[in-house]
C-alpha cells in the first residue's frame, strides 16, 4: 500500500508574471522531499502526471509545472513567441526559491527531473544553483538544441522575428538567440552531485550521442539505456525509469517511506 497524497494547485511569480503548477503532497509526518518536474517543448506541466504520481504514492512530493510560454496550452503566463531556454532557466530557478518556502518541503531536498527540453533547462539551472539542488534526473535531454539552430540559420543575423523549429512548433527570436553561443556541455561540470541521465536507445529527435557526452561532462553521473524507448518512456520502459529513478533517490540520500 502506497502513501496517500493530495493535489493542490499553486502558483509561483516572477517578474510580474504567474508560473501555474500542481502540487503532489504526500500525506506523511514532518516536510517531504520535493522532485521539480520540467516538462519537454511545447508541453504542459501534464506531462509530469504519471511521474508525479509514482513518485507522490511512495511518499515524495512533487511540483509539476508550466513554462511560461512552454507551449499553447500552458496555464502560466507569456506567449510560446517570448521563451527560450533560457527563460525556461529563469522559470525553474523561480520555482526551486518559491518551494524552499513551502510548509511541506523539506528545502534542503529538491530534485530536478527534466525530459528533453526540460531536462536541457534543469541542467542550466543545477550547474547555476549548485547547492540548492540535490539531484538531478535527466530524461532524454535535449542537449542537441544548439546543434538544431544552428544547422537551421546560418548568423544569428538570419534569424527571423517568428520562425518555425523543429518543423513543428513556431517560435521567437529569442529562442534562437538565447542559445546561440551556449555551449551546455561546458555547464555540465559545474554541478557535482551525482546526475541520472535515462536515454532512448531509439529516440529519433535526441541522438543517443548527445547523453553519452553528457555522461562525460559530468563528474559523477550514470547513464541508464532503455533500449526499446524512442523520445518519451510510456508502459514497461515508464516503470523501467521509474525505478532508475528510485534508485538513484536513494542513492542521494532521498528514500521512500513506509505509509
Amino acid at each position: 500500500m502506497g502513501y496517500r497524497y493530495r493535489t493542490e494547485e499553486i502558483y509561483c511569480r516572477i517578474d510580474g508574471q504567474r508560473i501555474y503548477g500542481v502540487a503532489y503532497i504526500p500525506e506523511r509526518e514532518g516536510r517531504s522531499p520535493l522532485v521539480v518536474f520540467a516538462h519537454q517543448l511545447g508541453n504542459t506541466h501534464a506531462a509530469g502526471a504519471d511521474y508525479a504520481v509514482a513518485l507522490a504514492s511512495r511518499g515524495i512530493g512533487v511540483y509539476t509545472f508550466d513554462f511560461r510560454g512552454g507551449g499553447v496550452d500552458s496555464r502560466s503566463d507569456g506567449k510560446v513567441t517570448d521563451m527560450s531556454v533560457m527563460t525556461g532557466a529563469d522559470d525553474l530557478g523561480a520555482v526551486i526559491d518559491t518551494a524552499r518556502g513551502w510548509d511541506f518541503v523539506d528545502g534542503q531536498k529538491i530534485v530536478l527531473l527534466g525530459a528533453s527540453q526540460g531536462g536541457a533547462v534543469a541542467a542550466a539551472v543545477a550547474a547555476r544553483s549548485g547547492e540548492k539542488v540535490a539531484g538531478l534526473i535527466l530524461l532524454y535531454p535535449a542537449f542537441m538544441l544548439y546543434d538544431k539552430i544552428h544547422a537551421q540559420f546560418d548568423r544569428l543575423e538570419d534569424v527571423p522575428e517568428c520562425f518555425r523549429f523543429l518543423e513543428w512548433i513556431d517560435v521567437g527570436k529569442r529562442y534562437a538567440e538565447d542559445i546561440w553561443d551556449y555551449d551546455v556541455y561546458s555547464e555540465l561540470e559545474k554541478y557535482k552531485r551525482p546526475v541520472l541521465i535515462i536515454q532512448g536507445g531509439k529516440d529519433p529527435v535526441v541522438d543517443v550521442s548527445y547523453a553519452q557526452r553528457a555522461q562525460k561532462c559530468y563528474p559523477g553521473a550514470r547513464l541508464c539505456m532503455i533500449d526499446r524507448a524512442g523520445h518519451g518512456f510510456y508502459g514497461r520502459s515508464f516503470r523501467e525509469s521509474v525505478g532508475y529513478i528510485m534508485e538513484y533517490l536513494e542513492c542521494v540520500g532521498i528514500k521512500s517511506a513506509e505509509p
